[in-house]
């Protein structure tokens, strides 16, 4: 009668132990998959705050307040955080800030009228 279950508990261990690789390697793809979607949060916030910076500084949108003000509060509507912002004549250049899992996710971006011009 001991022989009969052996073959049984094995089976079930082997299932057990796959199982538990396929969860662990599910929860790294979620992880992986959450971290590139912070990284691509941040790289649209930086880019949307950037031309919000450049087109309060040309004048091209009528807005109260400095261009990094502003370039702060679309970062932040976006989901980021402006951590720089530097505007010279028409051009800013900005870095903003996302987290996920306690990682940061940092992106920059410059806007502004094409170079020459």
């Amino acid at each position: 009668m001991l022989g009969v279950g052996w073959p049984l508990m094995a089976g079930s261990a082997l299932a057990a132990g796959v199982l538990s690789v396929a969860a662990a390697l599910s929860l790294g793809l979620v992880l992986v998959g959450g971290a590139a979607v912070t990284a691509q949060r941040a790289a649209g916030a930086a880019d949307a705050a950037a031309l919000a910076a450049a087109d309060t500084a040309s004048g091209a949108i009528a807005v109260d307040g400095d261009p990094c003000a502003v370039a702060a509060r679309v970062a932040s509507a976006s989901g980021g955080t402006l951590t720089r912002c530097v505007v010279e004549g028409f051009v800013a250049t900005v870095q903003v800030e996302a987290a996920y899992a306690g990682l940061a996710a940092v992106s920059r971006a410059r806007a502004g009228p094409p170079d020459g011009r």
